[in-house]
């Protein structure tokens, strides 16, 4: 019944956006349509609260309590994939009032942070620009076709979302930097990755750079690779595997990072000094 209740979901959210298109856009539709299409969403509505409460039953007779088990229930219902990229904008929208205030996420009182951002936000700047200017010609296109209004509105508002979208990268990237702390290494990639090793299991650092890194992020046996602009200048290895969690949910055991900061050389010697620290006997 989950994946029925599945199904119907997701087919169900871009068929109500196409109609909420057409009906702004001011396109007359049929009456029984609207009529089948408020049907077939009551019974979507009905079968997901259905799938939602056999799940919330069957946890809470387990023994979880209420919180824990309408969790299990929307973690079932919604796939981890989906629940990822929602929680990508929320970071986002987050970032944006963090770099709005000047603020850094996630590096705690005497912790080092290591920005990766410089060459990135050149980049995602020169998509915002060509993102602004395709709001402007595209609006300036659909008034001189007599476009309705409605529809001219529909498409300011995606082009807006997605000026506001490569705004949220941006401060996702500045905001969330590499953190060094007594406890561990953070390795980052704005909203999209982030990796917490403990500073025990580090056995190696180096300071190597590699220009020929293919893919933001790329795992080939227990080597990760985290690049900026096919660059990674730091390399870290463990003791032992850890888990390392890609953006779309897939797991992977990693023993060895490669990863790129603006300042390899300090985060090198942070990394190096905790190792010394913890290596040199006590007198």
């Amino acid at each position: 019944m989950m994946k029925i209740a599945r199904a119907a979901l997701f087919g169900l959210v871009p068929a109500e956006a196409l109609l909420a298109v057409l009906l702004v856009s001011g396109v007359a539709l049929p009456r029984p349509v609207l009529v089948a299409a408020e049907i077939v969403v009551l019974a979507v509505l009905a079968l997901e609260a259905v799938a939602l409460w056999r799940v919330y039953r069957a946890t809470r007779q387990d023994g979880a309590g209420r919180k824990a088990a309408l969790r299990a229930a929307y973690e079932q219902l919604v796939p981890v994939q989906v629940r990822r990229l929602m929680s990508f904008d929320a970071k986002g929208m987050v970032s944006l009032v963090l770099w709005v205030t000047g603020r850094k996420h996630g590096v705690p009182a005497g912790a080092a942070a290591f920005s990766y951002a410089s060459e990135q936000v050149v980049l995602m700047a020169g998509f915002l620009f060509a993102s602004v200017i395709e709001l402007v010609g595209v609006e300036i296109l659909l008034r001189s076709l007599d476009a309705p209004a409605g529809l001219r509105m529909v498409v300011l508002v995606l082009d807006a979302y997605g000026i506001l979208i490569a705004l949220a990268v941006i401060a996702c990237c500045i905001t969330r930097p590499h953190v060094v702390s007594s406890g561990e290494l953070r390795i980052r990639s704005g909203a999209f990755f982030d990796l917490r090793i403990p500073r025990e299991l580090i056995v190696a650092v180096q300071h190597k750079r590699n220009y020929n890194e293919t893919g933001m992020l790329k795992v080939d046996g227990d080597v990760l690779a985290l690049s900026v602009n096919s660059q990674t200048n730091l390399i870290v290895e463990l003791a032992e595997p850890v888990v390392a969690v890609r953006p779309l949910g897939r797991r992977e055991q990693v023993r060895v990072v490669r990863f790129f900061a603006d300042d390899p050389s300090g985060a090198f010697a942070a990394l190096s000094a905790g190792r010394d620290a913890a290596a040199a006997p006590a007198r």
